[in-house]
Formats: C-alpha cells, sequence, structure tokens
C-alpha cells in the first residue's frame, strides 16, 4: 500500500493555486463568450425564462444532468461514501430513483399545461392571486435552500486550493461565485444558463469517467478489491454495511427514511428542475428529456460509488476529514493523489462549474417566478408588459444572489449533500401535493392548494430551525446554542404527509368549487397537449 501520508499532502495543494485558477479563468472565459453569444436572441419573456422553447430533448435532458448533477453530487456524496460508506451511497439512490417520478407523475404535464413557472400550472384552474403568492413564496424558499448547498460547496472547494482555513477568506470565495452567477443570469437568461450547464454536464460526467477508471485500474477493475482496500485503510469493516450513519439509534434510523422520502418525492417538485421543461418546443421532447436525463444521471451516480470508495481507499477518512473543506475535498483529493496538479486543476475547474451552472439555474428560476407570479400577475395584475416583467426580473437577480452570498457564508462548512436533502425536503414538503392533486384530483380547490404549500411550506422550515442542523450538535450551523427540540436532521417524514393531508382536508372543508370548464380543459390540456404554449419564432 502506498504511504497515504506521503502521497496526498494537503499542504502541497498550495503550489498547484495558479494553475488551477488558471484552468478555472479559461472555462469562466469560454462560458462568458457563450453566454454574450446567447444574449443576442433574449428579446421576449419568453426567450429569457424559457431559451425561446428552442432546445431539443437531448440538450436540455443533458442541461437538466447539469443542473442535478450539482456541488451535492460531487462533492457531497463522494464525501460522503468515503467516510459513511454504504450509507453515503444512499444519496446516489435517492437521487437517481427520483427521477421516476418526475418522468411518470410531472415532466409530461407540466410542459403540457404551464408557461414558464410551477404557478402557471398551479393557477390554471385555481384562483390566480391566493395560489401564485404561495407558489413563488414556496419556490423562493427552495431555491435558497438549494443556494446554500451551492455556496457552502464553493467555500469548501476553493478553501481546500488556495489553502484557506480562515472565515474571511471563504466568505471572498463565496462572494466572487455570487458575483459570477448574478452576470451570467443578468446577461445570458436561461439560453446562456442552459448553454452552461450543458457544458459543465459534460466535462463533469467526463472528468468523472476518468477518474473511475483510473480507480479500478488501480485495483485491476476488481471491484471487490476497491472495497477491500476501503476497509483495510479504514480498519472498519463497517463502511461496507448500512448503519454506519444512520443505524446506530432508532432515531437515526427514523432519520434515514426520512431522507429516502425527502430525496425520492423531492425532485419531482423541485422548481429549477421543472421550470426547465419549458425550454422544449413540444411534450415528446420533455418526457425525451427526463430519460436522456437519466441515463447521464444514473452513469454519473455508478461512477461516486467509485469515486468515494476510491477515496477512502486511497487517500483515507482522517486525510479527508483533515483537509480545509472537510468531507467536500474526498474529490479533489483524490484527484490529485490520482493525476497531481494537472487533474486537480481540471476536477476542480469542473467542480466549480457545477457550483456555477447550478446557481445560475436556480437564481434565474428564483427571479421568473417573483417577476412573473408576484409582480406580473399579482402587482401588476396582468397589466405589465414583457419588457418591463423582464427589467423586474434582472433586478430580482441582483437581490437574489445578495442573499444567496450572506446564506452561504452562514452555511460553510456543512455537508453540501445533506444541506441539498433539505431543499429537497421542502421542495416534496410544500410543491409536490399541490402538483400531485392539481394535476390528478378534479375536486382539488384553491383553499386546499393554500393550506397545502404554506403548511408544507412552514413545517418543514419550523422543523428544520428546531432540529440538530441548526443547533445542538457538534456540525450544528449554530454550535454554541441548543433549541434542537425536533429530533431528525430531516423533516420530511413529517412535513410531505402532513402537507398531503392539509391539502385533502383544505379541499374536503371548502364549500366552494372551482370552474369546471377549467378543470376539463386542464385535464384535457395536459394528457393531450392541444392549447400547450409553443416555440418562440425569431
Amino acid at each position: 500500500m502506498i504511504n497515504i501520508a506521503t502521497a496526498v499532502d494537503v499542504a502541497a495543494l498550495k503550489e498547484t493555486t495558479l494553475l488551477n485558477m488558471g484552468i478555472f479563468g479559461i472555462f469562466v472565459a469560454v462560458t462568458m463568450v457563450i453566454v454574450l453569444r446567447a444574449s443576442r436572441n433574449n428579446k421576449t419573456a419568453a426567450d429569457y425564462y424559457a431559451a425561446g422553447r428552442s432546445f431539443t430533448g437531448s440538450q436540455n435532458g443533458t442541461a437538466i444532468a447539469g443542473d442535478y448533477l450539482s456541488a451535492a453530487s460531487f462533492l457531497g456524496i463522494t464525501g460522503a461514501i468515503a467516510i459513511n460508506g454504504y450509507d453515503g451511497f444512499m444519496y446516489s439512490i435517492g437521487f437517481l430513483v427520483a427521477w421516476l417520478v418526475a418522468l411518470l407523475l410531472v415532466a409530461e404535464l407540466l410542459r403540457n399545461t404551464g408557461k414558464f413557472t410551477m404557478a402557471d400550472v398551479l393557477s390554471f384552474r385555481l384562483k390566480q392571486r391566493p395560489v401564485r403568492i404561495a407558489a413563488a413564496i414556496s419556490t423562493l424558499a427552495v431555491c435558497f435552500f438549494y443556494l446554500l448547498a451551492q455556496m457552502a460547496g464553493a467555500g469548501s472547494l476553493i478553501s481546500l486550493l488556495l489553502g484557506i482555513s480562515d472565515w474571511g477568506g471563504q466568505a471572498l470565495v463565496i462572494i466572487v461565485v455570487g458575483a459570477l452567477m448574478i452576470m451570467y443570469v443578468l446577461i445570458g437568461g436561461m439560453k446562456g444558463t442552459t448553454w452552461v450547464q450543458i457544458i459543465k454536464a459534460i466535462l463533469l460526467i467526463a472528468g468523472a469517467a476518468v477518474m473511475t477508471l483510473w480507480v479500478l485500474a488501480i485495483y485491476g477493475f476488481n471491484l471487490s478489491s476497491l472495497l477491500g482496500a476501503a476497509v483495510e485503510t479504514a480498519n472498519n469493516p463497517a463502511v461496507l454495511n448500512p448503519g454506519l450513519q444512520y443505524g446506530k439509534t432508532e432515531t437515526s434510523k427514523i432519520d434515514f427514511m426520512s431522507l429516502g422520502l425527502a430525496l425520492v418525492l423531492g425532485t419531482a417538485a423541485l422548481p429549477h428542475v421543472l421550470m426547465r421543461f419549458y425550454t422544449v418546443p413540444t411534450a415528446k421532447e420533455a418526457r425525451k428529456s427526463v430519460v436522456w436525463s437519466i441515463w447521464l444521471i444514473g452513469l454519473f451516480y455508478l461512477f461516486t460509488l467509485v469515486l468515494g470508495y476510491g477515496a477512502a481507499a486511497l487517500v483515507g477518512a482522517e486525510t479527508i476529514k483533515g483537509a480545509p473543506g472537510g468531507v467536500n475535498s474526498a474529490a479533489p483529493l483524490l484527484a490529485f493523489y490520482l493525476g497531481g496538479p494537472l487533474l486537480l486543476g481540471f476536477i476542480s475547474a469542473v467542480a466549480f462549474a457545477t457550483i456555477l451552472a447550478v446557481v445560475a439555474g436556480l437564481t434565474i428560476t428564483a427571479a421568473a417566478s417573483f417577476a412573473h407570479d408576484i409582480y406580473a400577475s399579482v402587482i401588476s395584475k396582468g397589466k405589465a408588459d414583457a419588457d418591463t416583467e423582464v427589467k423586474v426580473a434582472r433586478r430580482t437577480v441582483v437581490v437574489i444572489g445578495v442573499l444567496a452570498i450572506l446564506g452561504g457564508i452562514l452555511a460553510n462548512g456543512q455537508n453540501v449533500a445533506f444541506l441539498v436533502a433539505l431543499a429537497f425536503a421542502v421542495a416534496a414538503s410544500a410543491n409536490l401535493p399541490t402538483i400531485v392533486y392539481s394535476l390528478f384530483w378534479r375536486k382539488f380547490t384553491t383553499q386546499g392548494a393554500v393550506w397545502s404549500m404554506y403548511g408544507g411550506l412552514g413545517s418543514a422550515i419550523i422543523l428544520i430551525i428546531f432540529s440538530p442542523v441548526v443547533s445542538g450538535g457538534a456540525t450544528s450551523m449554530i454550535k454554541d446554542a441548543n433549541f434542537a427540540l425536533f429530533p431528525l436532521s430531516n423533516p420530511g417524514i413529517v412535513s410531505i404527509p402532513l402537507a398531503f393531508f392539509l391539502g385533502w382536508l383544505g379541499t374536503t372543508l371548502d364549500k366552494k368549487r372551482e370552474d369546471t370548464a377549467k378543470q376539463a380543459e386542464m385535464e384535457v390540456r395536459s394528457l393531450t397537449g392541444v392549447g400547450a404554449e409553443k416555440a418562440v419564432d425569431h
């Protein structure tokens, strides 16, 4: 066995700073040129929000993979597998299986029914004002939680590259990421953001494939030898068995069930993923997008299994934990071990590009939700023209960017896969019940929608605030306080069923019935595509 201490010297990573930053600088320059070229066609609201519905299913599927394979997928899951073995791989399984829910329940129906945002679907046959406000608030909340994870990933990654361990240096890095994100979205809109995501997805999957083959080659392409080496390095056979992280107590087992529920049901309710279905011209292409993305995402998550155990075997859990980026450092440290500064520079640039692409997608989704659902539909009551709406969206981008930077600084140091799981729990609680009821339950009413969204969102956020994530533990955001009244780290097992129940209860107790003609129209449109939004001609 190669001496890990000499093979991976964290201090030596500082010497690679110029190379790492140079590779990343090239990526930023190339993508900025692409974003500038894409911005030339941003003439209408449909161009800015939905890229003129001009992408094919395969292009959009690749962009969805780029949007979905976030810092959590690459940095967080690889680190979770390296530290917790089998339990860490459950993140990969949950994230992948969730796509079946998106494919079977929402992709085609949403594309047929909506225009730009999730609220378009929910308000189709329900009362505009209350539903759009609730949907916009839940969208902003989910995007904010997801942005926290990406910003925390940026802090971890650059702290490793530059050897920055002080809070101020990492905060500066997060500010730079936020500024670049704002530029991408302000200039390129959805079209520019989509091309950045496509490029980033190709680079990320290619980089992960190279590292996976390299690790397997070290062990003679024998997965059993790799797993055995991971056990030997960790001196702990438990890394191959369930329960290392979530099986120690009854509470942790319930927490694991809650995590799984949030991951599987959350994807079909993530606003930035749902918005991608509007960038294709037809429902058929929306369905093709999901199938294409499932293959790409599934392949990548198989890579994470090898990368995680490879990091455990070749780098070691203690070295990973001791690195400036903590558990999120596993993939970059493995890259340094395998290919030295050059591979580390490439993988780190790809990981950083991953963060930029995902936060850009989240930001444009949040901005579109505020501008289209709150400003245009509620404040202006549908009288705002497209140019004014896009101007409001761009101003919203700046505000969201600033809030994301502040939140990312606060969340710095947390495992990004774990933070994303919280975003999934909030999405599944606030959005999924209302989407399912709107598409499949004819009697569903506005009161049921509002009760479900506010109840699911409120319960999820309150339970997170009073959970060990925020206080009461060594890895909590606020380490010096303890108001963790709720024992679980993920609220999904409570908040998701509660949101479904509130949707049913609100509808059952509502004496008002919705427009039956609108209900019939929505059912026909969702299933056939008749009357759906079409591609924009230039």
